[in-house]
């Protein structure tokens, strides 16, 4: 039940992140969503988004850009009832001052060497989202899934300070909780 539950977390986060801004603080991230749609063709697509998040590492100050976009030339995906999905493309950029420190735009593909063949056949990239710093660098949560299910892979994208990426499946987020209860 605990890992279905740290499962359930990672698509909030995601939704949280990308619909979610802090108020007060329009010059330190600003958010843009659309609503998702259906064309009369049938085929769905998810709404684009933009999230831009000012963070300070090493004291240095870093923006972290995230926009997500269906992409109608990659292959189209359909679910178990005959339902056909556009998937996105992402394109992640983070920068220091005027300097383009990683730039790359992402599809499911980028995910094969972590994501079963077979998964990421019937699955779409839903979202990445800036998670935290880490003395390695800038971690990012990212999540292939099946289109319109809560059944999809959590994943972390680490990129360091000189701009090279490290992609990892998350099995659990246990660190980030505690197995005590508090006491009272």
């Amino acid at each position: 039940m605990k890992k279905f539950i740290y499962l359930l977390m990672l698509p909030m986060l995601v939704a949280l992140v990308a619909c979610g801004g802090k108020s007060g603080n329009a010059d330190k991230s600003s958010n843009m969503a659309l609503q998702d749609s259906v064309d009369a063709h049938g085929i769905q697509r998810m709404q684009a988004s933009k999230t831009e998040v000012d963070i300070k590492y090493k004291d240095k100050d870093y923006s972290s850009y995230v926009y997500r976009t269906p992409d109608e030339s990659l292959p189209h995906v359909k679910n178990e009832m005959g339902d056909t999905y556009v998937d996105n493309k992402i394109v992640v950029r983070l920068t220091r001052g005027g300097t383009t420190v990683f730039d790359k735009t992402f599809t499911k593909n980028d995910f094969s060497s972590v994501v079963d063949a077979d998964f990421l056949s019937k699955s779409m990239l839903e979202g990445i989202v800036y998670d935290k710093i880490t003395p390695q660098g800038f971690v990012y949560a990212a999540s292939v899934c099946y289109p319109q299910t809560d059944y999809y892979i959590p994943l972390s994208i680490t990129i360091t300070a000189d701009g090279k990426m490290i992609i990892e499946k998350v099995d659990l987020l246990e660190e980030d909780y505690s197995e005590e209860v508090p006491k009272n």
